[in-house]
């Protein structure tokens, strides 16, 4: 029998399934281009990892703190290379910062994968491929040759023997050198987007290390026979102080862990947005098979007549849910993996090239989609069933069956506490401090978003009133009859629009916090920049400190403040750290710290006051700092408010960064003119300056705000993106209520065309009452958004967040956008019920 109905109603099961099919999808997409994220990481670091590695103490490690300055001396070499347990011993120096530009003047690359450069060595990786190989042309011999990777060479349009222009850290901000060579990184040249450079020997040394003959590590390859264990014991006996011997193997297994941490975070962050839509998918689920068990309800009461238990007619209910999970689950693991190119096309877009990623399904994906898509379904079906089971025969067989309003007033009871609930937790949160407090409003948001869900049936009908009569005045009859038809379940109008209203709800809180960091940021600039210049790295990398000497040059410049940034590690937390000069920093800042920025010495630190409230530090605490070189500690000297002009949460001096073992590279270079200068000629100068950097820009304040907020509104426009899965499932709902209805109101339709309605104002009924219902939860979510994102706003202004803007007319928009969408969700609907043959509608019982 469930097999049965399962094929005779399988159309209108498509649309629940549909919502399984993408929120299975979402989940699976998601652990699929991790888990490829994973491989292609896991594959650079095993891949440039040799038998064993010889680094500075700490050294190796992505740590994330910043490019370690520490070298090793160059004659280390020629020690570990006459150790009979040593095969191969190849010294190598690594920089960052190297970019090609391309012979079109664009840059390649730059836009998140670093641009990398080595000098060429024949070391073999713990996977038994060569680290680099020559596939073309020869290897450079001096400081006027260089070899690429193929991938950067294609994209950049060169081939051996142009002129190459690069972009650089050292000395020299640019430089042009002659490709003399195209090399293949690994097996299989997987760079994930980086860029590879290759260096004669001599020539990395002069132009990025002073001349000095030192490397930054030196690969080992072990003797036949010998382990990795040993090697690095029989390499660390020859070893200077503070330089060690690592297993190639540890080194691996320590750097991905640490690069599975930020792949965890990716991961988490794409499955929060699975879940919303998957909630939004409930609904939907839910509201599909309420009104299809409505529908069978003289059905079930004659199968109970027949003699079948509650448990069999319950137990036939979620057969079908069961069966549509089943499907759906499958269709949306083959989903995911669309989805997961999808995404890696998207990345591709920031730079993240996975082209030679394979994208694998494991076992731990399959097990986690199917149980989503069962769990969620069966969950959601259970009380539509539950409720068909507790129907007495005779009673569903009348025709005028309705839900009892008991249950309507325990539905209000419960979301009426839940509200409660959720405001006192939020409350609670504003009392408490720190994440506690975050968890806390969090919570109570989610509690309180529940409760409307459960009451909407009442808060939605006034609403719906409303819009009616506005309906009433410009459709009349037409209008009237959509209207009634809204208010004839409210529990199923609700259902459908709370679809909706969670969607847009989350849509308005982000928009709330993205306009009020935009805000923030301009109300921070104008207060804190002093500076009537500055010039940053339009891709996020540190960039040559012969800039700022190049621009001390210019005349009209009064001061230059080379502002630099590192991210150790705080109490087991990555930090944002900044370092400046405190004499410089203060002629191009303002920043209210008592005591003036003279309290910034060698050993002291900075901190804002969100930072030190989140480590519970107080003015004398002692901070420790988790730098290559090992912990540093530095006394807290003073707080500052957060600043859209300081990125960092901490401010130590340029002096003891360096000391920390942070290769010196600026990140922002705050520019003041003189009294007397004309700012369109010193302007004019500097840009001459760094014309030909393509990495660097010069700006004004205005401009430099701008800059900021534009990576708000790429930020926004992913979440924006990610969220647009969870209203098209809401969107399907609307779909699927209105079909739904229109077929149990057949012999209802038929009656309304043989008095007179014309098919054309039975298309208009229908639309109407899409767009109620769209309306009705785009209020409600733009309603819950603005409340969210004050209360939100408000609970994070210490932190930074400290002003609150809230874009009207946006949101304007995203409630007129709703309403064109009940538009077009009442299409198919409405066509459907318009082309019934209104004889056979009326025999319809």
């Amino acid at each position: 029998m469930t097999l049965r109905n399962l094929l005779a109603r399988k159309l209108r099961l498509t649309l629940s399934g549909f919502a399984i099919v993408l929120g299975v999808a979402f989940v699976a997409g998601s652990f699929i281009f991790t888990d490829a994220l994973g491989g292609a990481f896991t594959g650079i670091i095993k891949g440039t990892t040799a038998d064993a590695e010889v680094l500075p103490e700490g050294g190796g490690e992505f740590t994330g703190a910043g490019e370690d300055s520490r070298t090793i001396p160059a004659s280390v070499e020629a020690d570990l290379a006459g150790i009979p347990e040593v095969a191969v011993a190849n010294g190598y120096n690594q920089v960052q910062g190297v970019y090609v530009i391309g012979a079109d003047g664009e840059l390649v690359g730059g836009d998140g994968p670093p641009g990398l450069a080595f000098n060429y060595t024949e070391t073999e990786a713990i996977t038994g491929d060569q680290i680099v190989t020559l596939l073309e042309g020869d290897l450079p011999s001096d400081e006027s040759q260089v070899a690429l990777d193929v991938g950067t060479a294609d994209e950049a349009g060169y081939e051996i023997g142009d002129e190459v222009e690069l972009v650089t850290p050292g000395p020299e901000p640019t430089m042009t050198a002659t490709l003399s060579g195209l090399i293949q990184f690994g097996a299989e040249g997987g760079l994930v987007g980086a860029s590879l450079t290759i260096f004669d020997d001599r020539a990395i040394q002069d132009l990025f290390f002073r001349g000095r003959d030192v490397y930054t590590g030196i690969s080992l390859n072990a003797a036949d026979g010998v382990s990795q264990q040993q090697l690095a014991d029989a390499a660390q006996q020859v070893l200077p102080a503070g330089v060690e011997a690592r297993t190639g193997d540890a080194l691996a297994e320590e750097n991905e862990d640490a690069i599975g941490e930020i792949l965890g975070f990716i991961n988490t962050f794409l499955l929060v947005f699975a879940a919303v839509a998957i909630v939004v998918g409930a609904f939907l689920i839910v509201n599909t098979f309420s009104i299809l068990v409505a529908q069978r309800s003289r059905e079930l009461a004659l199968l109970r007549a027949l003699g079948a238990s509650r448990r069999q007619v319950n137990r036939a209910v979620l057969s079908e849910a069961l069966v549509v999970a089943l499907i759906g689950s499958t269709l949306g693991l083959g989903a995911g993996y669309l989805l997961a190119i999808g995404l890696r096309a998207l990345f591709a877009t920031f730079g993240l090239d996975l082209g030679a990623a394979s994208l694998l399904v494991e076992q731990r994906t399959v097990l986690v989609s199917y149980a989503v898509g069962l769990v969620v379904t069966v969950v959601a079906a259970y009380l539509p069933a539950r409720r068909a089971s507790r129907v007495a025969p005779v009673t569903a067989m009348r025709d005028d069956v309705a839900l009892p309003e008991a249950s309507l007033r325990r539905r209000l009871v419960v979301g009426v506490l839940l509200s409660v609930a959720g405001v006192v937790l939020m409350v609670a949160g504003f009392a408490g401090s720190g994440r506690t407090g975050l968890v806390l409003i969090g919570g109570g948001m989610l509690a309180i978003l529940l409760g409307v869900s459960l009451v909407s049936p009442v808060v939605g009908r006034p609403v719906v009133m409303l819009l009616g009569i506005g309906y009433r005045r410009a459709f009349s009859a037409v209008g009237t009859l959509a209207t009634e038809n809204a208010l004839r379940n409210p529990r199923r109008t609700a259902a459908t629009a709370s679809a909706l209203m969670i969607g847009l709800t989350l849509v308005a809180l982000m928009s709330i916090l993205g306009q009020s960091a935009k805000a923030t940021t301009d109300a921070a600039i104008d207060e804190t920049l002093t500076a009537q210049l500055v010039i940053s790295n339009v891709i996020g990398t540190p960039f040559s400190t012969t800039i700022a000497e190049q621009v001390r040059d210019v005349e009209g410049v009064d001061s230059v403040a080379q502002f630099r940034q590192a991210f150790p590690e705080i109490d087991g937390s990555q930090s944002f750290v900044g370092a400046a000069d405190p004499e410089q920093l203060a002629r191009a800042l303002d920043i209210p710290v008592a005591g003036g920025l003279t309290a910034l010495t060698d050993g002291a630190v900075l901190a804002t006051s969100a930072a030190a409230d989140g480590q519970g530090l107080t003015v004398g605490d002692r901070v420790a700092m988790d730098f290559p070189v090992g912990e540093q500690e530095f006394t807290l000297a003073g707080t500052f408010p957060p600043s859209g002009a300081i990125p960092a949460d901490y401010l130590i001096t340029t002096d003891a960064l360096e000391q920390a073992g942070i290769k010196a590279a600026d990140s922002l270079i705050y520019i003041t003119l003189a009294a007397d200068a004309d700012r369109s000629a010193v302007r004019a100068e500097i840009d001459v300056s760094i014309d030909d950097l393509p990495t660097v820009t010069l700006k004004d304040p205005a401009e430099f705000a701008q800059e900021q907020k534009e990576q708000i509104d790429q930020f926004l426009a992913i979440v924006y993106l990610l969220l647009a899965l969870a209203v098209v499932i809401a969107v399907l709902g609307i779909v699927n209520t209105l079909a739904l209805s229109v077929i149990e109101r057949t012999r209802e339709v038929g009656l309304l065309r043989a008095i007179g309605m014309q098919r054309r104002q039975l298309r208009r009924m229908v639309r109407l009452e899409s767009v109620a219902i769209a309306l009705l939860g785009a209020l409600l979510g733009i309603v819950m958004g603005i409340a969210f994102g004050v209360v939100l706003q408000r609970a994070i202004a210490e932190q930074g967040l400290d002003v609150l803007a809230i874009p009207w007319i946006q949101l304007g928009v995203f409630v007129v956008v709703s309403g064109l969408v009940g538009v077009l969700a009442a299409i198919l609907p409405a066509r459907r019920a318009a082309r019934m043959d209104v004889l056979t509608a009326i025999a319809t019982e």
